[in-house]
């Protein structure tokens, strides 16, 4: 029996294995190999998993059009557990991709009861942090977005309370607004196709996040109006809800096309072009053509306290506007993997892997692969006491932060009303 997955909860597991077995989600190694560049998330183990993700190295490998989308509920302000996410994007970006994001104002007033006005101050922190790290593309909110809410309310045709109920644990005593800000996000994955053309899409997330994913991709198929199923010796295109002059312009389009009711098998075609060409159709038809937007899946860092980094736990994060004493504070009063004695921290060597410390220079603070080697190496052999290790982790802290707000001034113009 399935657990529903509960994206607003402060609290979440960690036990991936589980997770990936009984929801589906493929481990991302076997595609590395086949990435043009294999980013640090990745190499670092924090990447882990994905959906459908071989279309987006495909069209890396190809050069063909694709999207990076994510979004952000601006809650609070934005912190160190924003981070990784907002670098996956960039780093699509980089590697081509058209960046969509989207301020998930909505969401922060419909589930936390965020003010409108605070909705579009945080907001603007979210996008300030991101223009710093170099992201380039399409920001929007979600309140401020027509073409948005009609695609929800196009998605919403398609999704009841029995769907909500089975993914996301909703009950009777589940707010309307709380479901309409779920079709929204729907929305939102789905949006960067509606702007710009279908194309393949990758949403970077937290496994927390994978209901949203399982749902849109549900609506992505039930939105499409025909099959594409390739059987060997032919290629078959069933209609789901075409209309019946979109399946006569499929077969007029092939040279040995087969027609019969519902549907129409193509010999000698490959399968790309005929998806193309189906996709095309249904554009022509009224239709949408979406892809099946895909995800990847990043482990959580744990906070600096041990557990989830959560806000709901000040001292388990830093926000990127901290007074830098604050911040070293919580930094110098992080977990450690360290033993009890340095006798025994001499003798037995520390626990990288349980470290709260290590784990920040693993996902953030350390870039340099070898220095973070050397850094596991030394830690193991009892080589480096705690105390000092915190301490070089603060100097990094504190670079980093004086180094990322002074960007953030520099492209805050950037940033729309």
């Amino acid at each position: 029996m399935q657990h529903a997955i509960n994206p607003w909860a402060s609290a979440q597991t960690t036990d991936y294995q589980r997770i990936f077995s009984e929801f589906g989600i493929e481990p991302i190694e076997p595609l590395v190999e086949r990435l043009p560049k294999v980013p640090p998330f990745i190499e670092r183990g924090i990447v882990i998993g994905h959906r459908g993700y071989e279309q987006i190295v495909e069209a890396m490998q190809q050069r063909r059009r694709f999207y990076v989308m994510t979004g952000f509920m601006p809650s609070g302000h934005p912190h160190l557990g924003h981070l990784m996410v907002m670098r996956e994007v960039v780093w699509h970006v980089e590697q081509g991709a058209l960046g969509y994001i989207a301020i998930a104002d909505r969401e922060a007033h419909a589930v936390r009861g965020i003010s409108w006005e605070d909705c579009a101050r945080y907001g603007r922190e979210y996008l300030e942090c991101l223009y710093a790290l170099g992201f380039r593309g399409t920001t929007y909110y979600q309140s401020r977005n027509n073409r948005l809410k009609d695609l929800a309310f196009e998605a919403a045709i398609k999704v009841n309370f029995s769907d909500l109920s089975a993914i996301y644990g909703f009950g009777l005593d589940t707010s309307l607004a709380h479901a309409m800000s779920v079709i929204t996000q729907v929305a939102d994955i789905l949006f960067p196709q509606l702007d710009a053309g279908p194309g393949p899409t990758v949403v970077p997330v937290g496994v927390d996040q994978d209901p949203h994913l399982r749902l849109t991709r549900d609506v992505a198929f039930k939105l499409r109006m025909f099959t594409v199923e390739d059987r060997g010796e032919y290629i078959s295109v069933r209609s789901k809800n075409a209309p019946p002059l979109a399946l006569k312009d499929i077969a007029c389009r092939f040279s040995r096309a087969k027609r019969y009711e519902g549907h129409v098998d193509l010999y000698g075609e490959d399968i790309r072009k005929v998806q193309d060409v189906v996709r095309e159709v249904e554009i022509c038809h009224g239709g949408t053509g979406f892809y099946t937007p895909s995800s990847t899946y990043h482990t959580f860092m744990p906070g600096l306290q041990g557990g989830k980094m959560s806000s709901s736990v000040p001292a388990s994060l830093f926000s990127f506007d901290e007074a830098e004493a604050a911040v070293k504070k919580k930094v110098m009063s992080a977990i450690t993997g360290g033993r009890t004695t340095l006798e025994e921290q001499k003798k037995m060597g520390g626990e990288p892997e349980r470290c709260a410390i290590f784990q920040l220079n693993l996902f953030h603070m350390l870039p340099d692969d070898a220095a973070l080697a050397e850094l596991r190496k030394a830690c193991l052999a009892g080589e480096v006491v705690c105390g000092r290790c915190k301490k070089e982790t603060a100097e990094r802290v504190a670079n980093f932060l004086k180094e990322f707000r002074e960007k953030r001034s520099a492209v805050a113009h950037e940033v729309g009303p």
